[in-house]
C-alpha cells in the first residue's frame, strides 16, 4: 500500500490504539469497544478501514465470535528535515534473502532461526532485538550526518538552491558519471534538471567540464 495512504490511515488515534491492542492479542469488537471507550459501531468502522488496507483480518471461533488480529508485518518510516519530507513503507524480506554482500556499509551478524529449540529461539530473539536497536541508532546517526553535509553544501550554494538534489548530482559525478545523461541516470532525474544543477555547481566552482566530461573541481 502507498505510504501516504497508510500515513493518513494511521493518523487516527483510535486506529493506532486498536493496532496496539491487537499486537498483544486477537480481540472481538466488544473488547475493543470497551478498551477504547467508543461505540461498537465506531470500532467496526475503524476495523473495516484497517481490513481494507490489509493491516487487519479476522477469524471466527467455535462460538461464532469474530476475532480480529494483525495480518502482516509492516514498517512505516517518516522522514522530516529542512531538506526533504518523505514516507516509506516496507514489508519484511523473505527469510531466504541472503544478506551477504547486500550491505556495503553495515556488518550484520544476525542469528539464524531454523532450530526450533526454545533456548536457541530465545537467544536468537535477544540478539535480533539488540541488532534492531543498533540499526535504529545507526539510522539516527546517518540522518544527522546527512543534514550536516547538506548544511555545509548550502553554505557553498546559497539558501535558494535545492541542496539535496545538488548533493545527488555531485555524488553522481564523484562516483564516475561524466556526461549529463550519465548523471541524470544516476540521480534518477531529467537531463534538463541535471543540466541546470551542473551549471549551478560549475558557477560555484564545485564541478568543471573538460573535453565534454564533468568532474569535481
Amino acid at each position: 500500500m502507498d505510504s501516504a495512504v497508510l500515513l493518513d490511515l494511521l493518523g487516527n488515534e483510535n486506529r493506532r490504539r486498536i493496532l496496539r491492542l491487537l499486537a498483544r492479542k486477537p480481540c472481538y469488537v466488544t473488547e475493543i469497544s470497551e478498551y477504547l471507550g467508543v461505540s461498537p459501531k465506531a470500532v467496526i468502522d475503524h476495523l473495516q478501514k484497517l481490513e481494507e488496507a490489509g493491516l487487519v483480518e479476522s477469524h471466527t471461533d467455535e462460538q461464532r465470535r469474530k476475532y480480529f488480529h494483525i495480518s502482516r508485518n509492516l514498517r512505516l518510516e517518516v522522514s522530516v528535515s529542512p531538506y526533504g519530507f518523505g514516507t516509506k513503507s516496507a514489508y519484511p524480506a523473505s527469510a531466504s534473502l541472503d544478506m551477504d554482500g547486500q550491505c556495503r556499509h553495515v556488518s550484520l551478524d544476525a542469528p539464524g532461526t531454523a532450530d526450533d529449540e526454545v533456548d536457541d529461539l530465545a537467544e536468537a530473539f535477544d540478539r535480533l532485538q539488540t541488532l534492531e536497536d543498533e540499526l535504529s541508532l545507526a539510522q539516527r546517526w546517518v540522518y544527522g550526518r546527512i543534514t550536516e553535509v547538506l548544511d555545509r553544501l548550502t553554505d557553498h550554494l546559497g539558501v535558494d538552491a535545492d541542496s539535496r538534489f545538488h548533493a545527488e548530482v555531485l555524488a553522481a559525478v564523484a562516483t564516475g558519471a561524466r556526461t549529463t545523461e550519465e548523471v541524470a541516470e544516476a540521480a534518477d532525474a531529467s537531463p534538463n534538471a541535471v543540466r541546470g544543477a551542473l551549471n549551478t555547481l560549475a558557477d560555484r566552482g564545485l564541478v568543471g567540464r573538460m573535453d565534454g566530461e564533468w568532474r569535481l573541481q
